[in-house]
């Protein structure tokens, strides 16, 4: 068995392919000479999966004309009937409002609520019991002989009050049903207990609509089919009342009839509620209607259950088919009026307390919140402006926002749905309409924040921005709680930079400053300093000009918890994202942030996302730091962080990756700082063994070893590849299973082994195939070792050894260090030991094809092994032999038209025709 001769420099250069310098990026798309052209590229990209890039920045920005006539997602769902548009915002307004006011333990169960007591578990409760249980208002139930219900025992009880009225409905007991629907809106006449009345609101409205469903159910039948069950009619969604029979309307006037002669107000208000879809039977305009109604409402004493039953009005007027704002802005306009008197006299329905009148304005809020909603919705800018005068808030359309106080709730619902356009235009006006309005009903720095928020929805004039900010940094001065301050600066942080006003940047940091750095802040506070710091962040580019900020740092410290993690992430994320970190101060302030998110971390758990991002993080940041010429430093620093973080394994790798590279880059000057690089590749040497997976270690060793040969350490190196000789044959498995990507894992290195031997010089002590060896003994002793990753080891030794027997090797180090080419040359006795080993190399390399049990595979390694042998033999009629038994393994599981069956047999044929002999 012979080697066969290789000439590497002369293989190279026949098998390269001819280079032709490009005048332009391959990928580089020229710009359209036309509109026309401009707009066939834009449909292109959008039918393709893959955009390029490199396109012209003009093709990019074209946007079809049909996608920005209504603008933004909402053209999307303009297909959808306004109906179920209405439905789901009332489906999901139930939901948050139960959220909101969850139902509470024990219900207090007055006369009026004699449906419950009647047929319910309320049982008399004793002082004593009482003062255990939270209930609201513990001074309403002083008394012996108080009736009370669980809030459970409650709901449940009316779920089967709409049972039995459903029941009796289709049993055509219709009289049963009313009565006891008048029941049930009876019971919302009851607001002894404040926090459990949207609850009821909720549940007993269920009820309602059930009952108008039915009703309007039972009309449309009457009009449409006479009694003997003939069709009249097939009535269209847009109906007339003309289109309405006789019997039908005389049956329709009769609900009505029956509605009104319901003694209390509260329940025949809400039972003709019900019902009111119905008028559309009557007539065709329902303004009439609507007006008597919520004039009607004016008689509700209670104004809990006044401004609840002016919401149901809202909800049941969008089941007509058009209807005019006019009744919304009545109720809106009354309920402030409920309020403005509720939150003057000291003593209201509700008793003295403060604490009351604060849940009873926290529980009128939705009602307000809703039917502004409702005002608004689709309304043009000019309908919008018509609204707000007909509110009291402006002389005509363009006068808008007058100086008369307002009640803050109110008008803080007005910012929140008012056009982008009326308070862009509009902003100064209503900062003064907010400070005339400080009232108890709503938080003022919260409608401040609001209309931050909402002037940065739209770009205002840049005259009406200065004013607007001007005038809120003397809002916020006054301001001692910190809450408070960053409520309404965290609006306003990305107005004042988007245009500029560094003096105010100074402002607001101070002020942040002196309400946050001398106490201790409560986690409210950190999250609102978390929300402007984040804001800070995103606007600048560059790390360095954050940190010049005045007192920025100094808000930083005072930060705690995830919050403070969180923009210690966004830091080092803006830090490592715009190239190398040189600034030595900013290196500094960033191991200082990455030794709060270590000492944070939880180590047990380093399997979660939460905590491998900051690993990652911090890996990241250490890599990325560069001291230019100062090495020293810079290994320096790397010692720090072995002894900061050493709980992250991912982090070890960096250091002895940046270690590596920076022991190469001493080496660009040749051996001029050698004692450098030796200390680079002791600090590596000692970090390796600190992490935790052998295969890392492995591949971490093999690195080291080749910076120490590029430096000329061949002692270093000898010891580097004799520790990961080491560390491979302690490669553990777990519960006797090795994952396929762990073995991969382990060829691929055994590979990149054997490259590096190519230039590593032989031990004549210990033998020149003493590390070949010993691969060849671990991979036999290893049960999981496959087929596959043995053949593929076995063919990367026997291409090793045919390297290492050529005249001149492939690659050195480009230093004045002999290779075996040198150290053997003419040496007999060596090229016979290499030839000795890799005939029994070979031999391995057939058994293990001929052990694979996949049938296919067996053939493709058979293949692949050929063009080992061939490559690295000189073909005579041993290797003849060899090759043709695998030519023939790779026939017998392998299709007969194959691509590469066909090629390598080929192959195999020339090489032996140039050889002599014949297949």
């Amino acid at each position: 068995m012979e080697f066969r001769p290789r000439n590497y420099a002369a293989e190279y250069e026949s098998n390269a392919l001819p280079r032709l310098r490009a005048d332009d990026h391959p990928l580089f798309y020229p710009a359209p000479l036309s509109d026309h052209h401009q707009v066939e590229d834009v449909v292109d990209c959008e039918n393709s999966d893959f955009f390029d890039p490199l396109r012209t920045p003009d093709v990019k920005a074209v946007v079809p004309v049909e996608d920005t006539k209504d603008g933004g997602i909402s053209s999307m769902h303009s297909s959808e009937p306004s109906s179920q548009v209405a439905v789901r915002e009332w489906t999901s307004f139930k939901r948050i409002l139960m959220q909101k006011f969850p139902v509470s333990k024990m219900v207090s169960v007055s006369s009026m609520s004699d449906v419950i007591i009647t047929c319910g578990t309320g049982h008399v409760k004793s002082l004593t019991s009482m003062h255990l249980e939270e209930l609201d208002d513990p001074q309403k139930f002083a008394d012996e002989g108080v009736k009370v219900i669980t809030g459970k025992e409650y709901v449940s009880r009316l779920h089967e009050l709409k049972d039995e009225i459903n029941r009796s409905w289709r049993a055509e007991d219709r009289v049963t049903s009313m009565k006891l629907s008048i029941k049930v809106a009876r019971l919302l006449m009851d607001t002894s207990v404040l926090q459990f009345y949207p609850t009821l609101f909720i549940l007993a409205t269920e009820v309602m609509d059930m009952l108008g469903d039915m009703v309007w159910e039972r009309i449309k039948q009457k009009a449409e089919f006479a009694e003997d069950g003939t069709r009249i009619c097939s009535l269209p969604e847009n109906f007339k009342e003309s289109m309405i029979c006789f019997d039908a309307k005389e049956t329709c006037n009769n609900w009505f009839r029956k509605a009104g002669t319901i003694r209390e107000l509260l329940p025949r208000i809400y039972l003709e509620l019900a019902i009111l879809p119905c008028w559309r039977f009557l007539r065709d305009q329902h303004v009439d209607t609507l007006h008597r109604l919520v004039l009607m409402t004016r008689g509700l004493g209670d104004p809990l259950a006044s401004a609840y039953c002016r919401l149901y009005m809202a909800q049941r007027a969008q089941k007509l088919p058009s209807y005019d704002t006019g009744h919304l802005i009545t109720s809106v306009s009354d309920i402030k009026i409920l309020l403005i008197w509720n939150l003057s006299t000291k003593e209201t329905t509700y008793g003295k307390s403060t604490d009351n009148k604060r849940v009873l304005v926290s529980l009128m809020e939705p009602t307000i919140e809703y039917i502004i909603k409702c005002i608004f919705k689709d309304a043009s800018q000019r309908q919008a402006s018509n609204a707000l005068v007909e509110l009291g808030l402006g002389r005509n359309q363009f006068e808008l926002f007058g100086s008369n106080p307002y009640v803050s709730l109110i008008l803080h619902h007005l910012l929140k749905e008012l056009p982008t356009e009326i308070v862009s235009s509009n902003a100064v006006e209503i900062l003064r309409l907010i400070e005339c309005s400080n009232d108890d009903s709503f938080d003022q720095c919260l409608n401040y924040r609001l209309l931050g928020f909402r002037l940065s929805e739209s770009r205002p004039a840049i005259g009406i921005v200065h004013a607007v900010v001007n005038t809120i940094i003397q809002v916020i001065t006054v301001y001692d709680k910190l809450d408070d301050y960053l409520k309404v600066v965290d609006a306003y942080v990305d107005i004042i930079l988007q245009n500029r006003m560094g003096n105010h940047l100074n402002t607001i940091l101070e002020g942040i400053s002196e309400r946050a750095c001398y106490k201790e802040i409560v986690e409210d506070e950190v999250v609102g300093l978390q929300s402007i710091l984040m804001k800070f962040l995103s606007h600048f580019r560059n790390l360095e000009d954050v940190l010049a900020l005045g007192h920025f740092l100094e808000i930083l410290d005072v930060m705690y918890g995830s919050s403070r993690n969180f923009v210690y992430m966004q830091i080092l994320n803006m830090a490592t994202r715009n190239g190398s970190i040189h600034d030595p101060t900013t290196v500094q302030i960033l191991f200082e942030i990455c030794q709060s998110l270590h000492d944070g971390m939880d180590f047990a758990n380093m399997k979660d996302d939460d905590h491998q991002q900051p690993a990652r993080m911090i890996s990241r940041f250490v890599q990325m730091v560069d001291y230019g010429l100062e090495m020293e430093g810079h290994l320096t620093f790397l010692v720090e962080c072995r002894g900061a973080f050493g709980g992250i394994n991912e982090l070890k790798e960096t250091l002895v990756h940046s270690s590596n590279c920076l022991a190469t880059k001493a080496l660009k000057d040749g051996r001029k700082h050698l004692s450098f690089v030796k200390s680079c590749i002791a600090f590596s040497e000692v970090t390796i063994p600190s992490t935790s997976i052998h295969i890392r270690q492995l591949n971490l060793y093999l690195e080291t070893a080749e910076v120490a040969m590029l430096a000329g350490l061949v002692s270093h190196a000898d010891g580097l590849i004799d520790s990961t000789i080491s560390c491979l044959q302690s490669v553990d498995l777990i519960n006797g299973f090795q994952a396929r990507v762990d073995v991969d894992e382990i060829v691929i290195s055994i590979q990149k082994l054997c490259s590096l031997l190519v230039m590593v010089p032989g031990n004549p002590e210990l033998g020149v195939m003493c590390t070949l060896k010993r691969i060849l003994s671990f991979v036999n002793s290893q049960s999981w070792m496959t087929s596959r990753a043995k053949m593929r080891i076995f063919s990367a030794i026997v291409s090793l050894s045919a390297a290492l027997s050529q005249n001149k090797l492939p690659y050195h180090t480009n230093l004045e260090i002999p290779g075996n080419d040198l150290l053997f040359y003419g040496d007999s006795s060596y090229i016979e030991e290499l030839a000795s080993f890799s005939d029994g190399v070979l031999k391995n390399l057939v058994e293990a094809i001929e052990q694979e049990p996949s049938r296919t595979a067996r053939g493709n390694m058979a293949l692949e092994a050929c063009s080992c042998i061939v490559s690295s033999f000189k073909i005579n009629d041993e290797i003849r032999l060899i090759c043709l038994k695998l030519i023939e393994t790779a026939k017998l599981h392998l299709n007969a038209s194959n691509k590469y069956l066909l090629s390598t047999i080929k192959f195999l044929d020339e090489c032996w025709s140039t050889s002599g002999l014949t297949g």
